[in-house]
């Protein structure tokens, strides 16, 4: 009987070499493995893109002639581990680099903050216009900041500015001192642990901002339930806010005009939830942007009128916690 010999197993990658290769291969297999996308980008290609180009630290301008140059040994091994870690663990690509684009400029990421992704980032590019006016911003706050990158962006964007970054996580605020570092903004840019408002509320002299911007936590229960899997890595912290999504939304709108300045803005995003906060709030002249990269659920409220509802929003806080609480304590 003659014996059969085992055909060599090769790679799944065998026979790619060029950049162009690797971005095809790997948009089919995240297709193939019907990945969810939605910390960065929207499509397998797109996701494909940024992978390789990240892991070869390619700029995005890259030419057209350059998409057919052949990768080294030890560049396919590593795109294609990482290709594969994509698919096998379900984690979001910002924190297998540790790195994601806000604005068009890199921060360092990993699971102790969400991924950056919000709207926000078109309204930071636009300083805010056409709302803020010619209001002079000296003094930003950034709350509830995770890694820091709208904060940072914002201190990009008005050189003259100081920031208040805020946020309850000692982990996240480690990530943000990361980014600040790495954005060489010491001296304009400052973290500050604090449970909301709390920290600044028992300061000696309460600061005034001309722009609040806060991406709290806004994922109602029912979303929270029905996550992909690739949600399931980021702080759980970040996203839950109640049954509603609005337990944070809520307290940041009552307390907002204590410390807005005369002309300030407050830009806040309650993403999915901003259906439940119209339907609270049907007086509230909220302003809701329309974003030409895509995006929803980011209000904006001036200070006149955070100081003109601002009762209403603090006895509705303030009835939505004695609910709670009574429940809790059934």
């Amino acid at each position: 009987m003659t014996e059969i010999s085992e055909m060599p197993v090769g790679k799944p990658y065998d026979g790619l070499v060029s950049i162009r290769d690797f971005i095809r291969w790997a948009a089919s297999r995240f297709n193939e493995a019907e990945l969810f996308f939605g910390h960065g980008s929207d499509n397998a290609l797109d996701e494909a893109f940024h992978l390789v180009f990240q892991v070869l630290q390619l700029p995005w301008e890259l030419p057209e002639s350059y998409m057919d140059c052949r990768l080294s040994l030890a560049e396919r091994e590593q795109v294609a581990a990482l290709i594969e870690r994509r698919v096998l663990e379900r984690k979001p690509l910002a924190y297998l680099v540790n790195q994601a684009w806000f604005c068009g400029q890199p921060y360092y990421v990993d699971e102790r903050v969400l991924v950056p992704r919000s709207p926000i980032a078109e309204l930071i590019q636009q300083q805010f216009q056409p709302w803020l006016v010619d209001t002079p911003v000296e003094k930003v706050l950034d709350l509830c900041a995770g890694s820091g990158c709208i904060g940072i962006a914002a201190a990009h964007e008005f050189p003259q500015a100081t920031v208040d970054l805020l946020d309850i996580s000692e982990d996240a605020l480690e990530v943000a001192a990361i980014n600040i570092d790495r954005h060489e903004l010491w001296g304009r840019v400052q973290t500050i642990r604090s449970d909301l408002f709390e920290a600044i509320d028992d300061a000696p002299h309460r600061p005034k901002y001309q722009l609040i911007v806060s991406n709290p936590p806004y994922v109602d229960a029912d979303d929270m339930a029905d996550f992909p899997d690739e949600f399931s890595h980021e702080p759980e912290l970040g996203l839950a806010a109640g049954e509603d999504g609005l337990d944070m939304a809520r307290v940041i709108l009552a307390r907002a005009a204590d410390f807005l300045d005369e002309q300030g803005l407050l830009v806040l995003e309650v993403g999915n939830s901003h259906w439940a906060l119209r339907e609270e709030y049907p007086e509230v002249p909220f302003i809701w942007p329309e974003f030409q990269s895509g995006g929803h659920g980011i209000l904006i409220l001036d200070a006149e009128n955070c100081r003109k509802y601002q009762p209403l929003f603090t006895g509705r806080e303030q009835q939505c916690t004695n609910v709670r609480g009574s429940q809790n304590g059934r």
